[in-house]
This record gives structure tokens, C-alpha cells and sequence, in this order.
């Protein structure tokens, strides 16, 4: 365990994805699913509320974080003309996936099976973002991806109480973090 002061490089970390996360969609370079960060933005704050819950403490900062920032996103991108994905019948089916493992996941009063179900509406969440960055990772920008690993990797190891509500989260956004960039750079990866 680090201690709990090292989260405010992870704060850092963030706030300098968002920057240029937003920069990219005014500049017209990055168009984000808004399906995706919909959801980005709601999961994470019900997590956020069962995460402290169950006790954690500054290590709940990273998704706090990312719920935020998700819907400012959002603010952003429609505030600039045609600077977000055309969403499709997929993207609906996969919100509407989504806002209902919400709901199971507001209604449990299990904290574990309640964090599992926000982590399962988190990750289909990533599916239209994945399949949009796969088939066209111009439409991405991975720094947002990385500072946001770096930041959850910093929440995780200023955790004082390893229990699955309090590190699930954290582990969950890494790896779809890690997929996205794939998907990103798959093309490159491809060529070299």
C-alpha cells in the first residue's frame, strides 16, 4: 500500500486525459459514442456510492473521477457540432443493456452482487467504444485510456481494505481501458 497523498498524481493524471481528451473533440479529431459516456457517467457514480460504503476511502477518487468527467464529455461533444459517433440500433441495444444491469444493480442490496452489477453496465458500456475504436481508431484518442489506467492502478494500491466492492471497480476499468487501446493501435500493432 502507498500511502493515501500519492492519489493526487492520479487526479493529475486524469485531469490531463480529460484536457486532451476534450481538445481532440473540439478540434473535430476525436468523435466519442455517447451511449458509452452516458453510462460512463452514471455506473460510476452509483459505484462511487457503494464503494464508500463499503469502506473505501480516497482509493474511490479514480471512478469518481471518471463519472465527472464522463458527463462533461457529453456537455462537450454536444455543444460541438458533429463532433460525437452517430449512434445506432447496436448502441441503443447495448444502452438499454446497460441501464437495466443499473437497475438490478440499484435494487440488490448486496454490496458485492451491486458492485458486480455496475461493473457488468461499466463493461457493456466499452462495447460500442470498442467496436467504434476497432473498425475506426482515428476516431479515438488513447491518452484519456492512459491516464485513466494510471490513475485506477494509483486508487488500487492506496487501498487499506482489499474486499471485492472496493477494488472491483478499479480492476474492471484498467482492463477495458487496456481494450480500448488495443483496438486503438490494433492497426499499427498489424503493420510493424
Amino acid at each position: 500500500m502507498i500511502p493515501e497523498q500519492f492519489i493526487f498524481i492520479g487526479i493529475i493524471a486524469n485531469l490531463i486525459g480529460y484536457f486532451s481528451y476534450s481538445k481532440s473533440i473540439i478540434s473535430g479529431n476525436t468523435k466519442p459514442n455517447l451511449v458509452s459516456w452516458f453510462i460512463w457517467g452514471l455506473a460510476p457514480f452509483i459505484g462511487v456510492f457503494f464503494q464508500i460504503k463499503a469502506g473505501a476511502g480516497f482509493s474511490a477518487v479514480p471512478i469518481l473521477m471518471a463519472a465527472f468527467f464522463a458527463l462533461a464529455v457529453i456537455f462537450i461533444s454536444i455543444l460541438k457540432k458533429n463532433s460525437y459517433w452517430k449512434i445506432n440500433t447496436f448502441d441503443i441495444i447495448c444502452g438499454v443493456i446497460c441501464l437495466i444491469a443499473l437497475i438490478l444493480y440499484i435494487i440488490t442490496h448486496n454490496l458485492s452482487i451491486s458492485i458486480l452489477f455496475a461493473i457488468m453496465s461499466d463493461a457493456l458500456a466499452y462495447i460500442p467504444t470498442i467496436k467504434k475504436s476497432w473498425n475506426f481508431p482515428e476516431t479515438e484518442a488513447s491518452l484519456l485510456y492512459i491516464t485513466g489506467i494510471i490513475s485506477n492502478i494509483i486508487g488500487l494500491l492506496i487501498i487499506k481494505t482489499w474486499i471485492f466492492p472496493i477494488y472491483s471497480f478499479g480492476f474492471s476499468v484498467i482492463t477495458f481501458n487496456l481494450l480500448v487501446i488495443f483496438c486503438i493501435y490494433h492497426k499499427k500493432l498489424a503493420i510493424s
